[in-house]
């Protein structure tokens, strides 16, 4: 795994690897709930992956670094490349996007529309 100056204080000194690691084995414990059909622990396990700091560690890390578009706009039309502006962007994930309920989807198909002829 490639380490800048920049990349390994982006996060007040976080360490990259046991993020990876976490979020690694919390994936893993996803992929064997679903294949022993424990749908409920499946759910559970999802919900903690989105409100894991180490999954958001990793998903700002990949955004910012490793991505081949980090240097383009996204819709905010910001580009973070400093180390602050990734804490910040940690922070601001945490605090205000992961609190709210994530939305369960649907299991029935929409209906299908048959073209009249």
């Amino acid at each position: 795994m490639r380490r800048d100056d920049d990349s390994s204080d982006s996060t007040g000194g976080r360490d990259w690897d046991q993020a990876d690691k976490d979020v690694r084995r919390l994936r893993q414990r996803i992929f064997t709930a679903s294949k022993k059909g424990d749908l409920t622990k499946v759910r559970n396990l999802q919900k903690l992956m989105l409100r894991s700091l180490s999954n958001t560690l990793v998903s700002v890390r990949r955004v910012t670094e490793i991505n081949a578009g980090r240097k383009t706009a996204g819709i905010d039309h910001q580009v973070v490349l400093t180390a602050s502006g990734k804490s910040e962007l940690v922070r601001f994930i945490q605090t205000s996007v992961c609190c709210g309920r994530s939305r369960r989807c649907s299991d029935r198909w929409p209906p299908i529309r048959r073209c009249p002829g």
